[in-house]
């Protein structure tokens, strides 16, 4: 069998690196460590408005029982008047993930 032996030369732009997929997973799985979401930024990352993540999420039972942290969850669930909403950023996100579906179903 031959072979043939190529050199090229590709121009890196300044404000880029050449990574492996695998290091590009991982650091997308940790930028959201040790991070906690607002409810706005929970507006944000869902495109939906409060009134509609708070019926189809954050209230619904089967999902309320997994979430607030007084269950174990990671849901700061405001008690009184002045308080906010605080999530866990990495849960919560894994948590859309893995319902996405539950979520959207009726």
């Amino acid at each position: 069998m031959q072979q043939l032996e190529v050199s090229l030369m590709i121009p890196i732009p300044n404000d880029s690196v050449i990574i492996k997929k695998v290091e590009l997973e991982n650091l997308k799985k940790t930028e959201l460590k040790g991070i906690y979401w607002t409810m706005r930024d929970l507006e944000e990352c869902t495109k939906r408005k409060t009134e509609w993540i708070k019926e189809n999420i954050l209230y619904k039972p089967k999902f309320r029982k997994i979430l607030d942290v007084e269950s174990g969850g990671f849901v700061f669930y405001p008690k009184s008047k002045g308080q906010t909403w605080a999530f866990q950023a990495t849960k919560m996100a894994e948590f859309l993930e893995k319902n996405f579906a539950s979520i959207y179903s009726r």
